[in-house]
């Protein structure tokens, strides 16, 4: 027979033996993922969404970290240009791809300088991406707020505009991830160009948002993660962008981007394909394992390209596919099956 003092000792084991073990298990990424202890601890217990378990994510060192400072990869999908794709930035999309594809992240790309963005209807452009924005805050999911322009620097003061309305309106949610430059081209010199832009549009951004992660496009189509060894952004909640077409991008990108990752960069894929560069052409299977075992090694988190139906390899859907969801499994792409496949094994199920 257990006495009381032995019962109430032997309660208070359970308890504290219980919140040690939820404490642990709470962070991190997927029900796949390995453990290791001494250095990237990783989640695998339900909650009631991503954002619940993570909260608002930081940057420590060369990893994306939750509100518990352990290591945190998201994925997900990205739309496509809000200007010739809007069909699809409408909540039922966000919906399906949470229920059916197994998202915890969203980026809303909006189109900024190209024929019917931003800069021609800001309004309109505006009003879709806040679409997006409150429905994924109301899924628990990431939203990554996509300054789509390989121009950006010659915007400057509209991004800081939009960027401070979206920090004013949305930035005491933890869902919110600032991209401000999708991808600069060749031209733009880190030093005197891309970092000078990236620091005037956060310091409108931190006037209203202080925590949330802001992402920052690198030089050669957001390829060029190790020039910013030795010049960081000057924000101490900042990744750096790395973009990859896995048919195109593969090991020397991979070295890289690991190169940053040593020089203590973190890095994120807002966007990725599985196809050639220019998001058309062969799907490279073996390629794009590759790029996932290496993303998953180094916890960094990817957004594909994208949710589209128009007639290309990268497009997740195919032509004519509903513009709100419930896409059956003819009406899903190579690409897009191979992808969502993916998302289904490796991110962690929310109840």
């Amino acid at each position: 027979m257990i006495k009381i003092n032995d019962k109430f000792l032997l309660l208070l084991a359970i308890t504290f033996s219980f919140s040690v073990f939820n404490s642990f298990f709470a962070q991190g990424v997927g029900v796949n993922d390995k453990l290791n202890i001494d250095s990237d601890k990783v989640a695998v217990i339900p909650s009631k969404s991503a954002v619940d378990v993570f909260g608002t994510l930081q940057t420590k060192g060369n990893r994306i970290v939750g509100k518990d400072k352990f290591p945190v990869q998201l994925r997900g999908m990205s739309l496509f240009w809000s200007q010739w794709m809007p069909q699809f930035y409408n909540k039922e999309v966000v919906q399906w791809l949470k229920e059916d594809w197994n998202i915890n992240i969203v980026r809303a790309s909006m189109g900024v300088d190209d024929n019917g963005g931003y800069i021609s209807y800001p309004e309109r452009e505006k009003q879709k991406v806040f679409t997006i924005i409150d429905e994924a805050i109301k899924q628990g999911i990431y939203v990554i707020v996509d300054w789509h322009s390989h121009h950006a620097e010659d915007h400057l003061e509209e991004a800081k505009s939009f960027f401070t309305e979206v920090a004013k309106k949305y930035g005491h949610q933890p869902n919110i991830i600032y991209e401000l430059y999708n991808e600069p081209l060749n031209e733009p010199n880190w030093v005197r160009v891309l970092k000078p832009y990236h620091e005037a549009v956060i310091t409108e951004i931190r006037k209203y948002d202080k925590k949330n992660l802001v992402v920052c496009g690198t030089r050669t189509w957001s390829q060029n993660v190790d020039e910013v060894i030795g010049h960081e952004v000057n924000d101490n909640n900042v990744a750096y962008t790395l973009h990859y077409y896995a048919a195109s991008h593969k090991q020397s990108l991979r070295n890289k981007a690991q190169k940053a990752l040593n020089a203590g960069l973190a890095l994120f894929v807002t966007e990725f394909g599985t196809t050639i560069y220019d998001g058309d052409g062969f799907i490279d299977v073996k390629e794009s394992k590759l790029w996932w075992d290496f993303l998953d090694k180094n916890k960094i988190s990817w957004c594909n390209w994208s949710i589209t139906d128009k007639d290309e390899s990268s497009a997740a859907v195919t032509p004519g596919a509903s513009g709100t969801g419930g896409w059956n499994n003819s009406q899903i792409t190579k690409s897009g099956k191979l992808v969502r496949k993916e998302l289904k094994k490796k991110n962690q199920t929310f109840d």
